[in-house]
């Protein structure tokens, strides 16, 4: 049984977009429960083991596209590594464990966590190669986990935090394809047939393009996460934690420049500056939840 090919084919490294799950425990105050804390962790478990049952679905769809890709390469399926019988059989395990773990938190969240499994399955066979869906189809991904994170725990979470997370993740997803366009393009003109060979969506996207939608989305989640700490947070000391949020975007945004932006969960555990932003940012936002004054309701 090739059990480190198995392990990496379930993409650990993209488990901490999972950690979306625990936003609504922090931002609707109930990171002094325990119970909330058991509860959140497992749905953390379930979008884990579910999202790896997408990658590994993805993996074996396009494992001769990704032989061809520089990096994606190397991947377990896409080398051979990983047999296609062992994969199909991990993924399957994967879905059913992450689904039955969800039942038993609740027929709510199972509910969320059915609408995530439908949201990246379309994308995995339809959605992925339609030109800006791609990446808005990826958002609904984030967005269903910070849904997932306040049905488990049974809390209300704010829309402006759903805004926030949705422009969030639409930067990620239009930089993503920046570094990708960036890593195949010879002398910075991209070969537009090798962009389609290894992902068809990148064929139609251009790097003005991709600067422009860039500059909407950075505004977006700058502005959106200023009006939630103001208009939608338990206290507006939270902005407090903006220099972390702008700091965070802009170290980003300067890593993509220099063609260092093509995996963003990959950045966030290797870019010690990204890393201890986020680490600050969490502690801040706690900090100033648990101490500063809460608005009356």
């Amino acid at each position: 049984m090739p059990i480190g090919p198995m392990v990496k084919a379930l993409r650990p490294k993209q488990w901490t977009k999972n950690g979306l799950v625990f936003a609504a425990l922090i931002y609707a105050y109930q990171f002094d429960s325990v119970e909330a804390w058991v509860r959140a962790a497992g749905g953390f478990a379930v979008f884990c083991l579910v999202s790896s049952m997408g990658y590994l679905v993805n993996d074996l769809r396009d494992r001769a596209a990704d032989a061809q890709h520089p990096t994606k390469r190397k991947r377990p399926i896409a080398s051979g590594a990983l047999p296609v019988r062992w994969a199909i059989a991990e993924a399957i395990g994967a879905g059913l464990f992450g689904l039955f773990t969800a039942a038993i938190l609740g027929w709510p969240f199972l509910a969320v966590t059915l609408a995530y499994l439908v949201t990246t399955m379309t994308y995995s066979f339809f959605f992925k190669h339609v030109v800006i869906l791609d990446v808005m189809m990826i958002t609904a991904g984030f967005l269903w986990r910070a849904a997932a994170g306040a049905v488990v725990i049974a809390v209300h979470i704010s829309p402006w935090l759903i805004l926030c997370a949705a422009f969030l993740a639409l930067f990620l997803g239009f930089n993503k394809r920046r570094g990708e366009i960036a890593m195949l393009s010879a002398d910075g003109e991209p070969n537009t047939e090798e962009l389609a060979g290894v992902r068809p969506s990148l064929a139609h996207y251009s790097m003005p393009m991709i600067q422009e939608f860039q500059s909407v989305t950075t505004s977006g989640a700058v502005i959106s996460y200023a009006l939630y700490t103001v208009l939608g947070s338990p206290t507006p000391w939270l902005l407090a934690t903006m220099p972390f949020v702008l700091y965070g975007i802009f170290r980003y945004i300067y890593l993509v420049d220099r063609g260092d932006g093509a995996a963003p969960d990959e950045i966030l555990v290797r870019d010690r500056h990204i890393l201890v932003t986020v680490l600050l940012f969490v502690v801040v936002s706690i900090a100033v939840l648990a101490l500063a004054p809460h608005r009356v309701s």
